[in-house]
């Protein structure tokens, strides 16, 4: 009997040029047949003859750009500069919003070979070092430098070690440089180095003021964690960590820092222990004036030092999540011309200031108008999604399905295009455990932690599953898993919430008034905070009190009403369908209207 063999996949080694056009999707919202006709003409007339000319092919067109392989580093390199130069001498006299530039990423790599595409990590390091070139640029891998140097009459200046999205190690980078300056178009060459991107930042190594060598260990673990850490949060652009130790123990000028790694933000840091207890400083600063933008402390009692590392770790990267986003959102709101990420980071701190139907609308607007300029920008996509899932689960709407529906089409969507983004995968999984598929929606959450160990929301989530379940008693334990994570989080009233619903469904209301009291305190931005501490304090018989609440919760959201509540779309089990009664008796007695 013969069997059948599979045939064996074609492999080789290559150098692989990725471009796209910078901009693109702004581009054309502005104008979109003149763009189309003018990038098709550049492509057609200078950027693929320089291809073929230094011996490449093209693989494919991706829409606004292409993938490209050649058998030499070199002829790849060679063609990249050649088409780069010319396109940038065409567009020297444009006007900036017009201007068209490409970024070439240029990388060499074992490849899968397909008769239309070509496959690897080779390709997925090419596409990733496209990503952070500048407009007009090439920035290339040391893999790819080790070969060109100083055969294609261009320097390149060392990035050091990127981490790079979904690439599972770091990667050295180098960016093409002319006369010292970054290569690039007209507007840059009056200038040192390009500007720094969004969310740049390089994790100095902490300082170890314990006076105990022995201690070093535990300081360069924080700094190196922190590091891969900080790489999670979405559109950050963080600096390797062995690129960063070559400050260590060296007196620091910022401002020099942030030129020299093209960072716009620099996070420093020290470690002292005294006695039983450890006192962990740290500092954010902006390279580009020397401001100060936010200082905390840890202090804490010395017990198992790996798990603590661990704890102050998880809680700065979330922080600092926070803290660069209300930096990023106060930049943006100050262009005349903000881009697709300025929106999408103004829609973020406005989420941040509370989930009211005036914040929740206020967001979504800033991301729209974000997914006008780039309609697969992914943390806009998915946090729109959020935006609707937010108006049904808050009982924010008499629509509460529609919303709901609409909120999974956009987070699949986001999925879709990136199958790894934490944000989506915790968004999803709260339309699943709203919409009555709680299993699914606890597989979800357990997905978007295994990606972000530090999505502390995710653990919020799994107990607002309990709660669907009837397992109410143990939803507290996931909520102060998420405090204990980021215990001053601006999330952490939602959370607070979460745990007060709990102890309504078991009849604990005084503890319940106590969560909810807790998450006022944390924000008084949240209507249904101020809705289930009325209903706590009528259960409790103290009416006057919960007519106030309620009153509060009122003017917050003045067309709530109790019956949103009673055809919400969440089921749940017997004894959560019982403590949805006692919600609802709760708000009755404290004068919520029934509707």
């Amino acid at each position: 009997m013969v069997q059948n063999r599979a045939t064996p996949m074609e492999r080789r080694l290559a150098a692989i040029l990725v471009a796209d056009v910078a901009g693109y999707s702004r581009l054309m919202h502005n104008d979109e047949e003149a763009t189309h006709a003018r990038v098709t003409a550049l492509l057609a007339d200078v950027v693929f003859p320089a291809i073929a000319e230094h011996g490449g092919r093209i693989v494919k067109n991706t829409g606004d750009g292409f993938l490209a392989e050649f058998t030499s580093s070199v002829e790849a390199v060679r063609a990249a500069v050649q088409f780069q130069t010319r396109v940038n001498q065409l567009a020297m006299n444009e006007e900036e919003h017009k201007r068209i530039a490409f970024r070439v990423g240029v990388n060499i790599g074992d490849v899968i070979v397909e008769p239309h595409d070509i496959f690897g990590d080779g390709v997925n390091i090419a596409a990733r070092l496209q990503g952070i070139a500048d407009s007009g640029s090439i920035c290339i891998s040391s893999a790819a430098h080790d070969q060109i140097r100083g055969k294609v009459g261009v320097e390149f200046v060392d990035l050091g070690e990127l981490i790079l999205k979904n690439i599972a190690r770091p990667v050295r980078a180098f960016t093409a440089a002319r006369n010292g300056h970054a290569f690039g178009p007209a507007e840059r060459a009056r200038q040192d180095s390009p500007l720094p991107r969004r969310l740049s930042i390089v994790v100095l190594p902490f300082a170890n003021l314990s006076g105990d060598p022995a201690q070093d260990y535990f300081v360069d673990g924080v700094t190196e964690s922190l590091t891969t850490d900080l790489s999670r949060i979405s559109g950050s652009f963080v600096i390797g960590r062995h690129t960063a130790f070559t400050y260590k123990g060296k007196s620091i000028d910022l401002n020099q820092i942030g030129r020299e790694l093209n960072v716009r933000y620099v996070l420093q840091g020290s470690v002292q222990r005294g006695g039983s207890r450890l006192r962990v400083n740290v500092q954010l600063t902006n390279t580009e004036n020397g401001s100060y933008l936010w200082a905390e402390r840890f202090d804490k009692p010395i017990a198992d030092l790996l798990e603590m590392q661990d704890e102050i770790v998880a809680r700065l990267a979330r922080t600092l999540d926070v803290q660069l986003v209300a930096a990023e959102s106060r930049r943006a709101a100050t262009r005349l011309n903000p881009d697709a990420a300025d929106l999408y980071f103004q829609g973020r701190y406005s989420l941040n200031k509370g989930l009211t139907p005036e914040y929740l609308a206020e967001a979504r607007n800033f991301f729209e108008q974000a997914l006008a300029i780039d309609p697969d920008h992914i943390d806009a996509l998915s946090r729109t999604a959020t935006v609707e899932a937010a108006l049904a689960v808050l009982f924010l709407t008499d629509h509460p399905r529609e919303y709901l529906a609409a909120a999974e089409t956009k987070v699949l969507r986001a999925l879709c295009l990136a199958p790894d983004h934490a944000w989506a995968h915790l968004t999803l999984a709260i339309v699943l455990i709203c919409t009555n598929r709680v299993g699914q929606g606890m597989a979800e959450c357990e997905r978007a932690l295994a990606l972000d160990p530090n999505l502390a929301d995710a653990y919020e989530m799994l107990g607002v599953a309990k709660n669907y379940m009837g397992r109410a008693t143990e939803t507290e334990a996931h909520i102060y898993a998420a405090l204990r994570l980021s215990p001053r989080d601006t999330s952490a009233f939602r959370w607070m919430n979460t745990a007060g619903f709990s102890k309504l469904v078991i009849a604990a209301d005084a503890e319940a008034a106590v969560w909810f009291a807790r998450g006022i305190e944390a924000n008084r931005n949240y209507p249904l905070l101020h809705f289930g501490y009325a209903a706590a304090l009528a259960l409790l018989g103290r009416l006057d009190e919960a007519q106030l609440a309620a009153k509060a919760g009122l003017a917050l959201d003045p067309g709530f009403t109790i019956r949103r509540v009673k055809e919400g779309p969440m089921i749940g089990e017997p004894a959560f369908a019982t403590g949805i009664k006692r919600f609802v008796k709760g708000m009755h007695i404290a004068g919520v209207p029934k509707g």
